[in-house]
């Protein structure tokens, strides 16, 4: 990797100066070497992964990924796994699950090595933000863990039992990227659940698209994945479906001066934040002219509540990355109740409730799913049978994101042969809810729900339809 180049080496005197001015540079203008990336988890490169690096972020069951749900049987699970001993992986990976009943990595990893002693197999690969946001890679995971269950106890996809390959990409684009060419490199993967965050997406859609390989992303909104391929889909609605509501909601109760503090290293947020300033403006509100960047190391929440009340906020909506909800509690936290709360989609989570508690009371957003409007449908029930509790929005769009993939791989079990599936105006299957329908843009056909932070739950607050 390095030259030693001796013969046109500068002179001493010149390399001394060289490392002075940089010195200089990085102490006095930090910000001149700050990370453009949105991902703030320092367990992880910033630049490219070498083949090792990525090999050891991913997983069939033969390496523990999801550190904080781990047993003495799932590791030994793991182990006899490695070394090929599936019997053996079964009855440790089955004695961890009635220890930890709501860990979707031991289900994954069971559901795989049942499926290794048939005589007939199909591999899908699902890709999370363990490192960075492990909550919200395990929500994913539960969704897709559920769908593996129920096609594998039915008797598998003609016959043939689903295999997932679980990836940790910590939300990073640089290792996205390398795990997006080391997916399409290996042929008997069909298609990819994921990616979480949009930018993380963002990065992988191009290969994916290139080397002709399904992503399915669960949770990305950001307006540049509609219509970016025809590889490309998602089990959320387009952004501005979503956005719209809650623009519409806070004007219709009187909150016509609206302010915003977004994530600009987020698409996703900064699609939803001008989605929302659009439908604000032609629902007849306005939007008070702040500068709120929850991304940038200046961000202080004083300063931002201060700003948005002098100039006449009457309501604060929040669009945080999400690896970054931190920071929307800490102004959530400052506000105090001054202004009523709005937020974006992102702003659905556990650390919400159990970080926000009473400042988040009140919080309004919309949700592509709820357990609670969907009488009708099996999919909370069994959910809550199999995981011990409620699931959210992201495990029910991740569950339909594998259901999609398992009705495409019955009509063809190959690459091509799924996304003609998809492309084909006349595929449904049912989902959580609404049976899952493409658009020609590869958006989801649906509608938001939205919802408010009430008092209740295991947090002592929890997320409730809007009635």
């Amino acid at each position: 990797m390095f030259q030693d180049d001796r013969n046109n080496s500068p002179p001493r005197l010149f390399i001394i100066a060289l490392v002075l001015i940089g010195f200089g540079a990085f102490k006095f203008f930090p910000g001149l070497f700050a990370s453009k990336s949105s991902d703030i988890s320092t367990s992880t490169p910033t630049s490219g992964a070498s083949p090792d690096a990525i090999a050891n972020r991913i997983s069939l069951g033969n390496q523990l990924l999801v550190t904080s749900q781990t047993t003495p049987d799932k590791q030994a699970g793991i182990e006899a796994f490695k070394s090929g001993d599936f019997s053996t992986a079964i009855q440790k990976f089955q004695a961890s699950l009635k220890q930890t009943r709501n860990d979707p990595e031991t289900v994954i990893y069971l559901n795989n090595a049942t499926a290794r002693i048939s005589p007939a197999l199909l591999k899908i690969a699902v890709s999370v933000p363990i490192g960075s946001n492990p909550n919200v890679a395990q929500e994913i995971l539960r969704g897709v863990a559920q769908a593996q269950s129920e096609v594998n106890n039915s008797g598998g996809i003609n016959g043939a039992k689903l295999q997932v390959e679980i990836v940790n990409d910590d939300n990073n684009p640089a290792i996205v990227k390398e795990v997006a060419n080391t997916l399409t490199k290996d042929p008997t993967i069909l298609a990819v659940i994921g990616h979480n965050a949009s930018n993380a997406s963002l990065e992988a859609a191009p290969i994916y698209q290139q080397e002709k390989l399904v992503m399915v992303t669960p949770t990305s909104l950001a307006n540049n994945l509609s219509g970016f391929g025809s590889y490309i889909f998602r089990t959320v609605p387009n952004i501005s479906i979503m956005a719209a509501p809650l623009a519409e909601y806070a004007v219709k109760t009187g909150k016509t001066n609206i302010a915003i503090c977004y994530d600009s290293q987020a698409p996703d947020n900064i699609s939803f934040k001008d989605e929302f300033v659009a439908a604000l403006i032609a629902a007849g509100g306005k939007l008070v002219p702040t500068v709120c960047d929850f991304s940038v190391p200046s961000f202080t929440p004083e300063s931002a509540i201060a700003d948005a009340v002098s100039k006449g906020a009457q309501g604060l909506m929040l669009a945080p990355h999400i690896d970054r909800i931190d920071r929307a509690i800490s102004l959530a936290r400052t506000n105090q109740g001054k202004l009523p709360l709005y937020g974006s989609t992102t702003m659905y989570t556990f650390q919400t409730l159990k970080d926000g508690q009473k400042s988040v009371d009140g919080l309004v957003l919309p949700v592509p799913w709820h357990p609670e409007t969907n009488p009708g449908s099996t999919f909370p029930k069994n959910a809550a049978q199999l995981w011990g509790g409620v699931v959210n929005w992201r495990t029910a769009t991740s569950f339909d994101a594998t259901q999609a993939v398992i009705a495409g791989l019955k009509q063809s079990n190959t690459r091509e042969g799924l996304q003609e599936a998809f492309k084909s105006p006349s595929f449904s299957t049912p989902g959580a809810s609404e049976k899952v329908k493409f658009l020609p843009t590869g958006d989801r056909a649906g509608k938001p729900i939205l919802v408010q932070v009430k008092q209740g739950g295991s947090t002592g607050y929890n997320f409730v339809p809007l009635r």
